[in-house]
């Protein structure tokens, strides 16, 4: 199987390079009392994440009120320039949690039905059959069977070429189109019949919220989601640049972009209410906290949230899914990715222990000399081992292997997983 082939079918994740900066970590803040967080290991699995190949990583973990923060690497591979806690990162299908939250507000509000047809809100745009048969819930729990939009929006993926991420970097495509494609998209199944991941259920939603509140849904999520959770450095880009400290963002694509190239500066159109916030680590600590403690909608409306459907190797809620990691608990959040960036964050139930990470390479897997698949990647292995370093901080090597392990398992249905790419995003 060539590369061209997988592409088509599946895409997303991170490569090597060995231009190295010092691994540094500052603590957010000092804590009294003994450390709820082991911060040497944290800061140690950080920078073997680093050291197997990452360019930059940043991370953020809590412990009630204990907090860490750390970075590794760089964030400018010609300058040298570090990572700093802190950056604003692209986060990709996390902005999928935003979305729902949003609408799950306007079924508190009585304004939707998460179980009535979306062609009773949107006749126009999902007519006929499918606008009848594919209710708003099923749109985010990705039961819908709708088609993704991306590579009918990035046509040259399925020829193993990267050529439409550079001739669209700065392309305006509207929302309706992306729609469009995803419906002229083969289906994934009968509405209801399975989970299968697609960018396009988000983008209705956001045209549901749009037809609903009046609004923009971009100033909706602002004002009601992204403020009431007192987030300060997370946002909608409204140019294609990301104000504020961030890092370059490079993409790799499984070696058909190479030497991997710099895409921070892109036009998010494409990903519109799917998948086009920034932010940083700690700010999705504080939003999943925020949302898990009630505070963006209430106890009815969140636990719809967590209603699940069986998806690979988790389950899967309305914008939000459960991990359950041996030894260690269940973990609800998202994870995300776009072009040069990746994002992932987990939270317990009760938000009390927390990671978020977001680093600076992507689709670094390497290609099979057989061409059947993906080799096993070290920097896959790092970050996993970070993730459960910060969330089992008393695992045992035994169950910290599994749980590990569990992990990468997960994510084998998510946006950080070169098998999963039908997306790009996430």
């Amino acid at each position: 199987m060539r590369i061209s082939r997988l592409v088509a079918t599946a895409l997303s994740a991170t490569l090597l390079l060995t231009v190295a900066a010092p691994a540094a970590s500052a603590d957010a803040r000092p804590t009294a009392g003994p450390a709820a967080l082991d911060r040497p290991a944290l800061d140690r699995s950080l920078a073997a994440v680093h050291d197997a190949g990452m360019y930059g990583i940043q991370s953020s973990a809590r412990d009630g009120s204990d907090r860490w923060t750390g970075a590794a690497g760089v964030a400018d591979v010609d300058t040298g320039r570090p990572v700093q806690p802190g950056m604003r990162q692209r986060i990709g299908s996390i902005s999928k949690t935003f979305t729902a939250v949003a609408v799950l507000q306007q079924v508190e509000r009585g304004r939707i039905d998460l179980d009535a047809p979306i062609g009773d809100y949107l006749p126009d745009l999902i007519p006929g059959e499918r606008g009848r048969e594919i209710t708003v819930r099923m749109l985010l729990d990705h039961t819908s069977g709708i088609g993704d939009y991306v590579l009918g929006a990035f046509p040259s993926l399925a020829h193993g070429s990267t050529a439409s991420l550079d001739e669209d970097r700065f392309r305006s495509i509207a929302p309706e189109e992306l729609v469009r494609l995803g419906l002229a998209a083969p289906t994934t199944g009968r509405p209801g019949e399975k989970w299968s991941y697609s960018n396009t259920n988000y983008v209705i939603a956001g045209l549901l919220l749009a037809r609903v509140t009046g609004q923009d849904p971009e100033t909706y999520i602002t004002r009601h989601v992204i403020d009431r959770a007192g987030l300060r450095h997370t946002s909608y880009p409204r140019t294609p640049y990301i104000q504020g400290p961030h890092a370059r963002m490079y993409e790799n694509f499984y070696g058909l972009i190479d030497p991997p190239r710099d895409y921070s500066v892109y036009d998010m159109s494409w990903a519109y209410t799917a998948g086009a916030v920034v932010s940083t680590t700690e700010d999705l600590n504080r939003f999943y906290r925020a949302l898990l403690g009630g505070q963006l909608v209430g106890p009815a409306a969140l636990k719809q949230m967590q209603t699940t459907v069986p998806a690979t190797g988790m389950d899967y809620g309305l914008g939000i899914y459960a991990l359950d990691i041996p030894g260690c608990g269940r973990f609800w959040g998202h994870d995300g990715a776009v072009f040069g960036a990746g994002t992932i964050a987990l939270s317990s139930p009760d938000g009390r222990r927390q990671v978020a990470a977001g680093w600076n390479l992507m689709k670094y897997e390497r290609l099979k000399s057989d061409g059947t698949g993906f080799e096993p990647s070290a920097i896959d292995d790092a970050l996993n081992h970070h993730v459960v370093t910060a969330l089992c901080p008393s695992a045992t090597p035994a169950s910290a292997r599994s749980a590990t392990a569990s992990l990468q398992r997960a994510l084998t249905g998510t946006d950080l997983s070169p098998t999963s790419w039908v997306t790009v995003l996430r």
